[in-house]
């Protein structure tokens, strides 16, 4: 019932009111990207979501233009904006994920999206069932130190998540996230 009903509304109506209260600031890292490096001022791409289904994410680009893409842990060779590094210190960069949750391709909380290349990755998920769950803006993994995990610790993190999915789960991940964005972000 809660990951069938409840969840879904629960998204849906944090999704309505984040992205009304935070439409202001949508709308300044929008023009700050494209006065700094033009458009697109969206990054779209290709991610794997529930059940090894793919769909667009959308982030605010923070990366130059022609920017390769690569997983997080190679991030470090490309070239980010002046504004880039602003929005990706601030988080700003995923509120766009918002709107990948109102399309219920996301989640508030859940695994976060595997690129299509990381096959070991959704190897590791469809074991444990984690695939089975809409990835998610935040996870387990975020609040155990995301960054620099390895493969396997990452897919254990959403294991054990989609072994204990529940409101009273939801929100301590949510909560704890809030303290994440307290410390400093990837060196990209």
């Amino acid at each position: 019932m809660y990951l069938r009903v409840i969840k879904p509304a629960i998204d849906i109506s944090i999704s309505v009111f984040a992205l009304g209260f935070l439409f202001p600031i949508l709308l300044l890292a929008a023009a700050a990207i494209l006065i700094d490096d033009g458009r697109p001022t969206l990054f779209v791409h290709e991610r794997i979501g529930r059940g090894g289904r793919r769909f667009q994410i959308f982030k605010f680009r923070s990366m130059g233009k022609d920017s390769a893409i690569v997983e997080s842990t190679q991030a470090t060779t490309l070239r980010v904006t002046r504004v880039g590094a602003v929005i990706r210190r601030l988080n700003i960069d995923e509120l766009p994920q918002l709107f990948n949750v109102l399309r219920q391709d996301m989640s508030i909380v859940g695994p976060r999206p595997g690129l299509p290349t990381q096959t070991d990755l959704h190897d590791l998920r469809q074991a444990n069932g984690s695939i089975d769950l809409l990835p998610g803006i935040t996870g387990l993994a975020q609040i155990r130190s995301y960054d620099g995990m390895s493969t396997e610790v990452k897919a254990a993190c959403d294991g054990d998540y989609a072994k204990s999915v529940s409101l009273i789960t939801d929100i301590k991940i949510i909560l704890s996230t809030f303290l994440y964005f307290l410390k400093r972000p990837p060196t990209y």
